[in-house]
């Protein structure tokens, strides 16, 4: 299989994706990645690789573009091209850690949507205690959701989650203030009508203070409360390990604590990132395309390349349309 991926998105563009890339083809003997980018800057940490190539552009979308105006206008731009690619045939799916907006126009202007899939949804995998972690979605691809729209996402995510992530029967929970059927405004509501009615192991309602102890592997809402969601858990996790860590620097004596709690420290905060799941997928496109978080090193990138080589393997995007496509019959 193929994988473009936009060298040009996220901070720390090139070297970090192009890195990831070389541990990438080293660690599987299936993959091609085609580098997309200046292939001067490329160069630069690049080690030649038979199944490595770079497809040059010195064009490039911003973080401060207008999303959906530069994927139109920047045709020749590094994450337009990796999208192109896919369309074309010529990839069997795309990443980038560039804009978020922009990534997600050009999915669905370039890439496409699956057929029936009305609203296509930003999901990542996000840590649990248990190291499990859960699918959320949808993050921000959607502001506002109808019932509907909340089905197709639980649907997707209970799809992934059983192909990738391997969970045969994966527990689906609607995000809401409380576990009660009746609890919620309108949407979730009538949402819980539907999922109660879908074709999918649906537990209720669950609260997101129970998010992290693993209480469902597939969490539905809208995307403006998902992006709350998210941001608050990688805040909440970043700002709790900067707590423990000047505690631990406060004086000599939890600073030799420190040192010998060191390694298991560092596996908490492995534990804690979820960018060790991958990326955010955006479900409901003709093909795989990977959002990988902006700050994104070489590791988060592997990881990235990891999870959308499952998904292509496993045919995530063609389960989700034969589902589609016997719903309509």
């Amino acid at each position: 299989m193929k994988i473009a991926i936009d060298a040009m998105g996220g901070d720390h563009a090139p070297k970090e994706a192009v890195l990831g890339a070389m541990a990438a083809v080293k660690a599987f003997d299936d993959i091609e990645i085609v580098l997309v980018g200046d292939e001067n800057q490329i160069k630069e940490y690049i080690t030649p690789h038979e199944r490595v190539t770079i497809m040059h552009t010195d064009e490039q979308i911003l973080g401060t573009d207008e999303p959906v105006r530069a994927v139109r206008r920047k045709k020749q731009a590094s994450m337009v091209l990796a999208a192109q690619a896919v369309a074309e045939g010529q990839a069997d799916a795309c990443i980038s850690a560039g804009n978020t907006g922009a990534l997600m126009a050009a999915g669905l202007f370039v890439v496409g949507r699956i057929k029936g899939i009305e609203r296509p949804a930003l999901a990542p995998t996000l840590p649990t205690l248990n190291g499990d972690g859960f699918v959320l979605l949808d993050v921000g691809a959607n502001a506002e959701a109808r019932p509907e729209h909340l089905l197709q996402f639980a649907i997707m995510g209970s799809v992934y989650a059983q192909k990738v992530r391997g969970i045969e029967k994966p527990r689906v929970g609607l995000l809401n203030i409380g576990t009660e059927e009746k609890k919620g405004n309108e949407l979730t509501k009538a949402a819980f009508t539907v999922l109660s009615e879908a074709p999918i192991h649906f537990i209720g309602n669950v609260e997101s203070r129970d998010l992290m102890n693993g209480v469902a592997d597939v969490v539905v809402t809208d995307g403006f409360t998902g992006n709350m969601v998210l941001k608050t858990i990688e805040g909440t996790a970043s700002n709790l390990f900067k707590m423990i860590k000047g505690a631990m620097m406060s004086n000599f004596k939890s600073k030799l604590a420190a040192a010998m709690l060191k390694p298991e420290l560092m596996e908490i905060k492995k534990q804690m990132d979820y960018s060790e799941y991958g990326g955010a997928g955006l479900f409901g496109l003709k093909a795989p395309v990977i959002k990988a978080h902006g700050s994104s090193d070489s590791n988060a990138f592997y990881n990235a390349i990891r999870q959308t080589k499952t998904m292509v393997q496993n045919e995530v995007a063609e389960t989700i349309q034969g589902y589609m496509d016997q719903e309509k019959e």
